[in-house]
């Protein structure tokens, strides 16, 4: 991961902490993945507080310069959203949702995997 990527990741990791996001990991995939460079992902404590974050979220992300490539007016009440933002994706997830889909080991399965194949 690029240094412009790491700095704004862990900028974004910042703001959700600030706005009471819950176990904020950032996840470098640059080995893993082609189409992104890191995964941030975070846990809301619930359907508004999903919306309430991601309405600010998009502020901060204008004012670092990332374009959001799927941006909704209103963000999914089904407690996960992926915000695309080119090398970054960000994903506020539920607990629930979170621990049903297992990102974070996933992604460190696949990093496992490609170590042993090496």
């Amino acid at each position: 991961m690029n240094d412009l990527v790491q700095a704004n990741a862990n900028t974004i990791g910042q703001f959700l902490e600030d706005h009471k996001c819950k176990d904020v990991n950032i996840l470098d995939v640059t080995q893993e993945c082609s189409w992104a460079d890191c995964f941030i992902i975070a846990t809301v404590s619930s359907v508004g507080h999903l919306r309430g974050v991601t309405h600010e979220l998009w502020g901060a992300l204008n004012e670092l310069g990332l374009e959001v490539t799927n941006r909704h007016k209103k963000p999914a009440g089904d407690g996960w959203e992926l915000i695309d933002c080119g090398d970054i994706i960000i994903h506020l997830m539920s607990s629930e949702l979170r621990d049903f889909y297992s990102l974070e080991r996933l992604w460190q399965k696949r990093e496992k995997e490609e170590e042993q194949e090496e």
